[in-house]
């Protein structure tokens, strides 16, 4: 019986990794799957360092885990009143003292070097090849590029465009291989500004400007969303980032700047609520 049990169990097991395994492999670029249960696929510098920071603390929290589990093991085992009739009346050991004060100590340093290092890595932002202001509103998204004729567009949920929820109407366009610095605010209250696969998360503050900063180093659709809790629609104003080769976005460029002339951003807005109603 218990050996049937046994085999139940680790059919089930893996069964389940085979089916979570599966969902990792068919992950695309830039947006969540089914059963996903790693971070999502990296398509920037400063996505690649916080995985491997990611794969090194699990690593370590492993190895933490393992070492407890087996000294409780051993304490249940070892120490227990029938294999241990007459207790230890020891209550000091320099040794263990100074190794339980020591280890934590190195371990701690070792997360620290490599944490504080990602964390200039993502604050200090690079020279910029593109500057974009992206201003959260209530519940969508604008976005400005200064650099390039200074027009302006809205950017709604598209209910008829996949990924579910995450599909809008006019997609922020960057360059490839590019560094591209992010300048959010808010219009209203504050809004987060949040791109999983390019390791980007920013509050927008109504009144204050900050930035942000990544290079995508493949082309393709990059999602995000809202991450700061704005209000009943918080759930519905996605991030889309369409990352293009050099040609491609010179060509965006001067289509958007016809686009979005005058006032095209508040047709987009008003257009969509329009059909709301």
């Amino acid at each position: 019986m218990k050996m049937s049990m046994g085999r139940r169990l680790l059919g089930l097991a893996v069964a389940g990794a085979a089916l979570a395994a599966s969902g990792a492999a068919f992950a695309e670029l830039g947006q969540p799957a089914p059963w996903e249960y790693q971070l999502q696929q990296s398509g920037s510098p400063v996505m690649d360092n916080i995985v491997w920071f990611h794969n090194f603390l699990l690593v370590i929290i492993t190895v933490i885990t393992l070492f407890v589990l087996a000294l409780l093991v051993v304490v249940v085992v070892k120490f227990n009143a029938r294999a241990n009739p007459v207790p230890s009346r020891t209550t000091h050991n320099t040794l263990i003292e100074v190794m339980w004060t020591l280890v934590p100590v190195l371990i701690l340093v070792a997360i620290a070097v490599p944490s504080f290092r990602l964390l200039f890595l993502e604050l200090d932002v690079p020279k910029a090849d593109l500057t974009i202001k992206a201003t959260g509103k209530q519940w969508y998204w604008s976005y400005a590029y200064p650099d390039n004729g200074k027009f302006e567009f809205d950017s709604l949920m598209a209910q008829d465009k996949q990924p579910r929820l995450l599909g809008v109407d006019n997609e922020m366009v960057v360059p490839v291989n590019k560094v591209i610095r992010v300048q959010t605010t808010g219009a209203d209250v504050i809004h987060s500004f949040a791109v999983p696969s390019f390791g980007i998360k920013i509050d927008a503050i109504p009144g204050r400007l900050n930035e942000t900063w990544f290079k995508a180093t493949k082309v393709g659709m990059y999602y995000g969303q809202c991450s700061e809790l704005c209000g009943k629609d918080h759930a519905f104003m996605p991030i889309a980032v369409r990352v293009v080769s050099d040609q491609d976005f010179a060509s965006w460029v001067e289509e958007a700047k016809k686009k979005y002339a005058s006032g095209g951003a508040n047709t987009t807005f008003a257009s969509a609520a329009g059909a709301a109603q």
